[in-house]
């Protein structure tokens, strides 16, 4: 796989997730371009310091990417931005926290792709992958959760619902420019989560363990690279088998 020095946004690059989305470009011969608020400006190592929910920081991060190098063949819509309250019960939360979440998160992904497709668009080519969830195409399951300070935030089936139906949108809306957008979801990733659920979770999953973010990076790349020209729409889930029991 090969991404002949494609120039590629991603967004939440210094998350779990985005790191290794970075990195996994970088090493497929892509030029990694690392969007996060908690970056520092380091041009030379493709570093932007950017405010998704500002319009203003994220149009001229896009320019300063154009301005260097031309053109943008695709963008990762990675960053998880959350409010305080994320993670309370469903009981506990505010109609406007609910609005909130889906502003920062869904609103955002098409504001960036909004500005970087109008570059694709001129081009006639390009590629875009949301990162969703299998909790956007299936149910959580909240025996998992018990005995545990984990609850599953409601807003984030909604935005991952909505965003894997944004990308469908997407990729009918702009296929005649040769711009293909996909959803990767990835089942649950280790992150030393509380041991209880960590069990509970596997013993659910096929392959008996949950996902690394090193499971999920070589999918992004692969949509992003020419050896899936031919693939757009698709939500692929990689789960260990999650969701087909």
């Amino acid at each position: 796989m090969n991404l002949n020095k494609n120039v590629i946004i991603v967004t939440g690059s210094k998350g779990l997730i985005g790191k290794s989305i970075a990195k996994n470009i970088e090493k497929n011969n892509g030029i990694a371009i690392k969007f996060d608020i908690k970056n520092n400006n380091n041009i030379d190592n493709n570093e932007f310091q950017i405010d998704l929910n500002s319009d203003d920081s994220v149009q001229k991060s896009i320019d300063k990417v154009i301005n260097i190098y031309g053109k943008i063949h695709g963008l990762v819509n990675n960053a998880y931005p959350r409010t305080k309250d994320w993670g309370n019960k469903f009981e506990d939360v505010s109609s406007s926290s609910f609005s909130k979440n889906i502003d920062m998160q869904l609103s955002r992904v098409f504001f960036i792709s909004k500005l970087v497709l109008k570059h694709m668009k001129q081009q006639k080519k390009g590629s875009i992958v949301n990162i969703a969830s299998i909790y956007g195409e299936v149910a959580n399951d909240f025996r998992i959760y018990e005995k545990t300070n984990i609850n599953p935030p409601v807003a984030y089936s909604a935005i991952k619902g909505g965003l894997i139906s944004l990308n469908r949108y997407i990729a009918s809306y702009f296929a005649k420019y040769q711009i293909r957008s996909n959803c990767v979801s990835p089942g649950g990733v280790f992150d030393n989560q509380n041991p209880i659920f960590v069990k509970k979770y596997e013993s659910k999953v096929p392959m008996g363990r949950m996902a690394s973010p090193e499971d999920i990076a070589p999918i992004v790349s692969f949509l992003l690279s020419s050896d899936s020209k031919y693939i757009t729409g698709q939500n692929i889930l990689v789960d260990g088998g999650w969701t087909i029991i």
